[in-house]
């Protein structure tokens, strides 16, 4: 998260000193990435927006739209960030590749990254030990079968890693206040169309 945080400020840096001329005819009002990102648990996050909205989204897996743009708003005015880290997603939202957290086993080591009321990137820790994946296949009562060619990897042994990916097209969406990702997006995909 430390990483990413840099990552973020660095591409905020890299376009308003070689992009200001495109940012303003666009009217981009660029966001300062603070010194440290404020973050919240999902678990916390979710007793928050029972409190504030009267909504009970508390033991769903995941936030919705609305949740994320409600946390976004509290971020911003709690912390006057445009950025916020939920951390903490339910083992049950990322059970086949997510470490587990050692001190609450049911939530992952794992984040999103919120930015201006939108997923951004979503980060964690990633399982990298066979037994371990076996494990989680054997949880959620899946076939070991249909996963054999990703896992041939992990029987020689793999370094722990973690990581994050960024979503090009949500931060080119939130930047410039486009309505809708499909926007954003070169070629953009969906039920109805497959290929550009």
């Amino acid at each position: 998260m430390v990483l990413l945080r840099d990552v973020m400020a660095g591409i905020m840096t890299t376009l308003n000193e070689q992009y200001a001329a495109e940012l303003e005819l666009l009217r981009v009002q660029m966001p300062t990435v603070p010194a440290q990102i404020p973050h919240i648990h999902f678990a916390a996050a979710q007793e928050l927006i029972f409190q504030l909205h009267k909504v009970d989204v508390r033991g769903e897996p995941d936030l919705s739209p609305q949740d994320e743009r409600w946390l976004g708003a509290w971020a911003q005015q709690e912390f006057g960030s445009d950025f916020l880290f939920v951390t903490g997603y339910p083992m049950q939202k990322r059970p086949f590749y997510t470490h587990p957290d050692p001190q609450r086993p049911t939530y992952s080591n794992s984040f999103d990254l919120l930015f201006r009321g939108t997923e951004l990137v979503t980060g964690g820790q990633r399982l990298h030990r066979y037994e371990d994946y076996i494990a989680a296949l054997d949880k959620a009562k899946l076939p070991v079968e249909p996963f054999e060619a990703y896992l041939e990897a992990f029987k020689y042994g793999m370094p722990p890693e973690g990581g994050f990916a960024i979503g090009l097209e949500r931060l080119l969406m939130q930047l410039t206040g486009i309505p809708n990702v499909k926007l954003a997006t070169t070629f953009p995909r969906d039920l109805n169309r497959l290929t550009p």
